[in-house]
């Protein structure tokens, strides 16, 4: 172990998975999914619920959120849903360390909070239209500020939405610096899960269109030749770390969001960095998560480089 992985707060012995609820379907499968992580990984499981009393005096008026009607049945809520949270987590984990904490504040903020001192942050994700009201505000929030690793813990609508644990993890690398996190983040995760890796290049964003001059399959195939031998390159060192993991590489031309989340009706783990740029959600957290996150077919883990 290298000095830099021992100062990592993220994997420090009592780094715990950190999963938000809220008492929906899609929060309760990531529950599960986080308590089977937690108990498979000897990590503490922290089950955080937010009340978000500034967010409810936005809808019922300044002064309605101070009164203790208000106040009282937010809470009282909150308390049921994390104390389901813990009775069902105990049911199939009795031995499990877990605890459950209630906040005033917004679960968005809170969660990114906690991110930063987290094994991962877990959070669950249904439907499937791609809009910011169906995903989540708190979900695309947290995968775009996050201060470490976040899992977005999607089934798969096209097997009765259940949550794959098979298949390989497949990671996104585009070559540029805020891949070598995700790189290492993949790595690890496969070799955790007994897995094979996939590593997947898509080149360009380019239209295949604007190379159609008197040569284009040589030019596409000469810079193809280069873009695997560089990928090669990339993986050698983590090869040699992991010995014990099975990689293979794969090279696209175009639409790496497309390609991965092609990908993602067969493996059990989606890998991507976050290189949004960018005050807004969007942007911030890059187009190509943002579009896995939304419409993968499996967990997508958002990788967030050290600051």
């Amino acid at each position: 172990m290298t000095e830099l992985e021992y100062e990592d707060p993220h994997r420090l012995v009592t780094a715990a998975v950190v999963v938000g609820v809220d008492g929906s379907p899609g929060s309760d499968i990531a529950l599960r999914w986080a308590a089977d992580l937690a108990a498979r990984r000897g990590r503490e499981l922290q089950i955080i619920h937010g009340l978000d009393l500034v967010g409810t005096s936005a809808v019922l008026g300044p002064y309605a959120v101070v009164t203790p009607e208000v106040i009282d049945t937010a809470r009282a809520h909150g308390q049921t849903v994390l104390r389901n949270a813990l009775g069902s987590v105990r049911a199939v984990h009795p031995g499990l360390r877990a605890t459950a904490h209630l906040y005033n504040d917004s679960a968005a903020g809170l969660l990114i909070d906690y991110s930063a001192r987290a094994y991962v942050v877990v959070l669950g994700a249904t439907g499937n239209s791609g809009t910011l009201a169906h995903l989540g505000s708190t979900l695309l929030s947290v995968t775009a500020h996050a201060k470490g690793n976040v899992i977005v813990v999607r089934p798969d609508p096209d097997a009765d939405n259940t949550v794959r644990d098979s298949g390989p993890v497949v990671v996104g690398i585009d070559c540029g610096p805020v891949s070598e996190p995700a790189i290492a983040a993949a790595f690890a995760e496969a070799s955790e899960r007994g897995a094979d890796l996939v590593a997947v290049h898509v080149w360009s964003d380019w239209s295949a269109g604007m190379f159609a001059g008197d040569h284009p399959t040589p030019v596409l195939d000469d810079v193809e030749a280069v873009e695997e031998s560089v990928l090669a390159e990339r993986l050698a060192g983590w090869q040699e770390k992991y010995p014990d993991v099975a990689v293979s590489r794969r090279v696209y031309f175009s639409a790496p969001a497309a390609q991965l989340q092609e990908w993602s009706k067969h493996a059990q783990l989606i890998v991507v960095g976050n290189r949004g740029r960018g005050g807004f959600v969007g942007l911030l957290l890059g187009s190509t998560a943002h579009s896995l996150v939304q419409h993968a077919h499996s967990p997508v883990m958002v990788v967030h480089p050290a600051e």
